[in-house]
């Protein structure tokens, strides 16, 4: 028997995400903006909710936010894709929560070096925010680019994840030269006189 499609509207502390889902497969994650939804629901998808069971994608969403989850395990299916996106999708997810990695590198080492602008237009697309971490994305010298809930959300989910400031020693670690690194901060603060 097939899992019925679902969604759940999930409040956080940046906005209310509904995600739509198949079992453990996402296929939606969009944000509500004055209760309106900027991808839209898949048809048939039927409401679910709280409380969420255990290993639901709802459930692991608020576990995200809560800060007692870093890593989903869910699948993502996407109702379109490319092959191009979904290749840089997959990559993307191989980085690690607490890192980032810029949009040159991320097309690197999805194998299609020079495409940091399609890389940047594959983030533009990806109808799975969170789980699909575009936010780890970020500008060649360390820069917060290009996020289309908005930068602050992008600053929000960075320091949740302890990568903001944006680690010196980060996946990619160029950064820009007035950004400030957490390495800096504690090296700064940890001296003689400095209170943290």
């Amino acid at each position: 028997m097939t899992d019925p499609l679902e969604f759940a509207d999930v409040p956080t502390q940046i906005g209310t995400f509904r995600i739509a889902y198949q079992g453990s497969t996402v296929r939606v994650v969009d944000l509500l903006e004055q209760g309106r939804e900027q991808t839209g629901t898949p048809i048939g998808a039927v409401r679910r909710k709280p409380p969420f069971p255990a290993a639901s994608p709802p459930r692991q969403l608020q576990e995200y936010f809560r800060g007692e989850r870093t890593r989903f395990e869910l699948e993502v299916d996407p109702d379109t894709a490319s092959e191009f996106d979904r290749k840089v999708w997959r990559m993307l997810r191989s980085v690690p929560p607490g890192s980032t990695i810029s949009y040159s590198e991320l097309a690197r080492r999805s194998g299609h070096p020079g495409s940091a602008r399609a890389v940047g237009g594959a983030m533009a697309r990806n109808p799975i925010p969170i789980v699909i971490p575009c936010h780890r994305v970020v500008g060649t010298e360390g820069s917060i680019t290009g996020f289309g809930l908005g930068l602050w959300r992008k600053r929000w989910l960075l320091d949740l994840e302890g990568a903001w400031p944006i680690r010196s020693r980060s996946a990619e670690g160029p950064r820009h030269r007035s950004q400030r690194t957490l390495d800096e901060v504690e090296v700064v603060d940890s001296r003689p006189g400095r209170r943290a």
